[in-house]
């Protein structure tokens, strides 16, 4: 059995900790509420966007569009999307096993990590990568503005037109609330259209031109989408560890309740002890 100097430091222990625990959990909720905030009024504009983009996408032909280009070399790009801390669940472990799937789904892909934790996991394989582009950006979320991420897109977008890459996957957690997040595969690159050419609602009436729209608003589509990818990620990252920090300052106070008890009880024990020897002794002088 523990003595009440061991117990003591635990109940210390234990403490220190659900205090941390409880200051995380209090640091997460306010960033959440800026993070969500920031993907509630992106969302519906990057949605309906990509909707506008899917239509026209089918009333164009490769030399207006090169990026609906389908090729089937099968070299494959994976933008995976995690935090740079733990402390926050399972929100890093269900985005790298999606990686890891595609990984063995495209044998030839490679993985451009946004995160430090995605980034320690894929170095230690061959099929860490990263671009020049990225290379020197330590910590993306230091610096989170659309400036950053449309650096990041323009340069994927480059490699695909030079051929590359193939195909662009995005793997992300989605967020739906604190409590829930949901890992997200979405392709990128080439564009899929969202109606087929025959059915698609018609002509397009294009001010000032066709090639003037085009050339601005595929871009600026594909940028919004990783941008929209990104901020959700920040959001779920800090709702998964908002609810993670809470549950573990649950379970701290619970422990430090029942080290608490089993301290007194220890305690109990040691004065009974101490009694019955001293009533043993006055007994022993007694007789």
């Amino acid at each position: 059995m523990p003595s009440l100097k061991e117990i003591r430091n635990r109940i210390t222990s234990v403490g220190s900790t659900m205090q941390i625990t409880s200051a995380m959990k209090m640091v997460s909720a306010a960033k959440l509420k800026r993070a969500q905030d920031a993907i509630v009024q992106m969302r519906p504009y990057s949605v309906k966007l990509q909707e506008i983009l899917g239509n026209l996408s089918a009333t164009l032909d490769l030399s207006e569009n090169a990026y609906s280009e389908v090729r089937t070399e099968g070299r494959t790009l994976i933008i995976g999307i995690t935090s740079n801390r733990g402390l926050c669940g399972g929100f890093n472990n269900y985005a790298i096993k999606r990686v890891n799937a595609l990984v063995l789904q495209y044998p030839d892909a490679k993985v451009l990590c946004l995160g430090k934790k995605i980034k320690d996991v894929t170095k230690k394989t061959p099929h860490y990568y990263i671009n020049d582009v990225i290379e020197p950006i330590e910590d993306i979320f230091a610096n989170l503005s659309f400036e950053t991420i449309s650096t990041i897109a323009g340069d994927v977008m480059n490699r695909f037109i030079n051929k590359e890459f193939d195909k662009v996957f995005i793997v992300y957690n989605r967020f739906v609330n604190a409590a829930t997040q949901v890992v997200e595969t979405e392709q990128l690159l080439p564009i899929v259209p969202t109606v087929s050419a025959s059915t698609s609602t018609g002509d397009y009436i294009f001010e000032p031109s066709k090639t003037e729209i085009v050339e601005d608003l595929i871009p600026k589509t594909l940028k919004i989408q990783l941008f929209k990818a990104v901020l959700d990620s920040y959001a779920a990252e800090h709702g998964a560890r908002m609810t993670a920090m809470h549950k573990a300052t649950d379970n701290a106070n619970e422990l430090q309740k029942a080290l608490k008890l089993s301290y007194n009880k220890a305690r109990q024990a040691a004065i009974t002890n101490e009694i019955l020897e001293i009533v043993g002794g006055a007994e022993a002088l007694n007789a």
